[in-house]
């Protein structure tokens, strides 16, 4: 696995406003602190979220885009790129696959971090649909879309973007979750980067605590000492 002082880039594929910050908000925000360069690719712009029927989907994504600005700003994030797929309707097209890899090609990253495409069973409420479809179409875009000169052949042909090869991968919400980072110092941010996705989550009474006993309960698991808060990924090699 690549020590962090390895990275300079790293890019974050998620489907909707808020997943990166539930999965990987602690995470993202110890990144960021070491200088690293964190950029946000959000597949779609979470029209169908939220529960409030009195604003209309455009309005929506209007909001939610403007929610998840706020919420990277927390992390230290400044460089958001929003494909404007439809929420709810997010599959793996060879179209979505292009765009990502449009974005690996001008981001260039050392480090992608995505969704797992996988099922979890005994989680299912992590395998969101659009979730797995967003890290399906972000694992083929990583390999071996984005590194394939011949792969969406417009990118280099038309837009002069060269191949670029990430070398490694974390996914979250992966049933095989087994590199664990202690994010007990960046747990208010992470809280606070929640708070600003006020659409999704003014409605959680005692979000910190919720959020909190959640990643206690990963840090248990990890040996970490008591009140320690940690996210979980699972790390592939894809150099």
């Amino acid at each position: 696995m690549l020590d962090d002082s390895d990275i300079e880039r790293i890019l974050v594929v998620t489907a909707h406003p808020d997943d990166v910050d539930f999965g990987a908000g602690g995470t993202v925000a110890s990144w960021t602190d070491k200088g690293i360069e964190v950029v946000y690719c959000l597949c779609t712009d979470g029209q169908a979220g939220g529960s409030d029927r009195s604003i209309s989907r455009a309005d929506m994504a209007t909001l939610r885009r403007k929610e998840q600005t706020d919420a990277a700003a927390a992390l230290g994030v400044s460089d958001l790129r929003f494909l404007g797929y439809m929420d709810g309707e997010l599959a793996p097209t060879h179209d979505l696959r292009r765009d990502i890899s449009r974005v690996i090609r001008e981001v260039r990253p050392q480090r992608l971090l995505t969704q797992s495409p996988e099922r979890w069973w005994e989680r299912v409420g992590a395998s969101h649909p659009d979730h797995r479809a967003a890290g399906d179409a972000a694992m083929d875009a990583v390999y071996p879309d984005a590194r394939n000169p011949f792969a969406h052949m417009t990118l280099l042909d038309d837009e002069g973007l060269e191949p670029w090869t990430v070398q490694e991968v974390w996914l979250m919400a992966s049933p095989r979750g087994e590199h664990v980072v202690d994010v007990t110092d960046h747990f208010d941010r992470k809280i606070a980067a929640l708070h600003a996705h006020a659409s999704q989550t003014n409605g959680m009474e005692d979000l910190a605590g919720f959020v909190g006993g959640w990643l206690r309960g990963v840090a248990a698991q990890a040996g970490l000492p008591e009140g320690s808060y940690a996210e979980r990924f699972q790390v592939v090699s894809t150099g």
